[in-house]
């Protein structure tokens, strides 16, 4: 499929889905419009996914953009949900795992081993930068607000994190494999017996 015919489909996803998003809210007069308006932008993030599975291999870069877009759409759920819109604070590192989790898909659509482990550490880098962002905020700003959050999840996530980084750093690396043992090239060797005459 050309790119031409790909954006098409895309713009024309989105063009539907937002009627059909409309037609509903109209006929069954949705009340929660103010808690569920997030779920266009994670439909948006979602149609990105629809015109890289379209598109085939040559537009598996539309994984990045869908996923840091419909990641954004569920962090705005759950802040409109919750009200705990201070948690952008540290809340953009989410974001950074998204880019790492839409670099993953891309190179598992693409068949890119390289790029799914570029992906990985991406998101590993994002979590740890989670951890040490909410902790710090969760643990001496946002105190008051979220005590559960604050007195135990992000400290047992630091202790988690950090035995991660020790084992990491101080345990036993991966296992080499051992290689056979050359039979070639070996001057030592004895030739190998003489038939009689």
């Amino acid at each position: 499929m050309t790119q031409r015919n790909t954006s098409g489909l895309v713009v024309g996803a989105i063009l539907i889905g937002l009627g059909v998003f409309f037609l509903f809210a109209e006929f069954f007069n949705f009340m929660a419009w103010h808690l569920l308006w997030p779920f266009l932008v994670i439909g948006v993030g979602g149609l990105f996914f629809i015109g890289m599975v379209a598109g085939g291999k040559s537009t598996a870069g539309l994984a990045v953009p869908g996923s840091i877009i419909s990641t954004v759409g569920l962090m705005l759920f759950f802040q409109n949900w919750t009200g705990q819109w201070a948690t952008w604070a540290y809340g953009w590192t989410i974001i950074l795992m998204a880019v790492g989790l839409g670099i993953v898909i891309m190179g598992a659509w693409a068949g890119d081993r390289q790029q799914r482990h570029s992906g990985w550490s991406l998101m590993k880098v994002g979590f740890v930068l989670f951890v040490i962002f909410g902790a710090f905020f969760e643990g001496l700003i946002f105190r008051s607000g979220n005590s559960v959050v604050s007195q135990f999840l992000f400290p047992v996530l630091l202790i988690v994190v950090g035995l991660y980084l020790l084992v990491r750093r101080f345990g036993p690396g991966p296992v080499q494999p051992v290689a056979p043992p050359s039979t070639t090239g070996n001057d030592n060797a004895a030739p190998p017996p003489q038939a009689p005459g």
